[in-house]
């Protein structure tokens, strides 16, 4: 595919500013910027001091889903399904995307430094589980090993090609940055790879308490380890040694998942109970359900931890939450199937942290 520059596209005409990286264009307020990824478009820009959609950035592929930002705000990373590779965006404008190539159906992003993670499934036809009548392809999916391709930023070339366990999923890291996890839907499983070395060092079975586990969050202090299960509506939570401590029901389909950065609470994008939930992080009771919209995978918490962006793609929204009193406060209208939502600067959310 041709590469394209990116088009920032404005809601006052004839204004063109260069300039995210450093947050001095004019719609980059003081509380910063959230990018959503569409799965069937480009990258939606929003102004936080408003909640207002600022720009469509154009990086130049099809079908972004998981998403990323480095931590100066200099490049935004985009995993597009329907290419097969990632977006590498200079937010000022001033080069065009660059490209690299992954596999099939890459999905989840996670920016370390220059590097970004990315999960990609070979076997994998995308969409929801496999109908129970799917026999081959689910064969397929349980037996073909995902990967996670680690990508220098600098370099825009993948240095680093990790055979995983069947349909990779989440990504996280240890506080100590020396470990990361990853969840492995199909295999029902958590791994534990050296983040030097790329070694695996552990794998955490988890098929006697659900299925599919999708999201993955360490808590501020590192010392659990909350993962969602998808097909089980239920949370495990684990200890700083990744065993399972707790099992927690949660509302139909739980993915997205995070705690404040605080630690005191955990939210939970329960996809088809249309429903953010938030848990004590002590107890682990529900606080509240607030009510949301349809297909809701991924969130973010604003820069200042007042509010919380969710991203909704089967309702054609980012909700806007208030993360105090819990409540909606503001839905902004999406049509391109929003996937993914993170911030600059980077904040608690279900793809990414400070």
């Amino acid at each position: 595919m041709k590469q394209k520059h990116i088009n920032f596209k404005f809601h006052k005409p004839l204004l063109f500013i260069i300039g995210l990286t450093a947050m001095s264009c004019s719609f980059a307020g003081d509380k910063g910027l959230a990018y959503v990824s569409n799965q069937d478009g480009a990258v939606t820009v929003i102004n936080l001091d408003t909640m207002e959609v600022k720009a469509n950035v154009d990086i130049g592929a099809n079908g972004p889903r998981g998403i990323g930002v480095t931590a100066d705000g200099k490049w935004l990373i985009t995993a597009n399904k329907d290419d097969g590779n990632v977006s590498i965006i200079d937010t000022s404008g001033a080069n065009t995307p660059k490209h690299v190539s992954i596999g099939k159906n890459p999905e989840f992003v996670r920016v370390f430094g220059d590097l970004a993670y990315v999960t990609y499934e070979p076997s994998s036809t995308s969409g929801p589980p496999s109908k129970p009548d799917s026999k081959e392809t689910e064969k397929d999916e349980e037996k073909t090993p995902g990967h996670i391709a680690i990508v220098d930023l600098k370099l825009a070339q993948v240095i680093r090609d990790i055979i995983g366990k069947p349909e990779t999923e989440g990504i996280e890291f240890s506080m100590d940055g020396k470990k990361m996890m990853v969840t492995n839907e199909s295999d029902n499983s958590i791994t534990v790879h050296d983040m030097n070395t790329a070694e695996l060092l552990d794998t955490i079975p988890v098929g006697k308490y659900g299925e599919r586990p999708r999201g993955i969050k360490a808590s501020p202090d590192g010392k659990t380890v909350v993962v969602t299960l998808e097909l089980s509506n239920k949370m495990l939570v684990l200890n700083e040694k990744l065993e399972v401590i707790k099992e927690v029901a949660t509302g139909k389909s739980p993915y997205g998942v995070s705690f404040d950065r605080k630690g005191e609470r955990i939210f939970v994008a329960a996809n088809k109970e249309k429903s953010l939930q938030v848990f004590n992080a002590k107890t682990y009771e529900k606080i509240k359900d607030i009510p949301t919209g349809e297909r809701c995978w991924h969130f973010s918490f604003t820069p200042d931890d007042q509010q919380i962006l969710l991203a909704c793609g089967k309702s054609s929204e980012v909700v806007v939450i208030d993360a105090n009193k819990l409540e909606v406060t503001k839905r902004i209208a999406d049509k391109e199937m929003p996937w993914g939502i993170v911030t600059y600067p980077k904040s608690m959310g279900s793809i990414d942290r400070p």
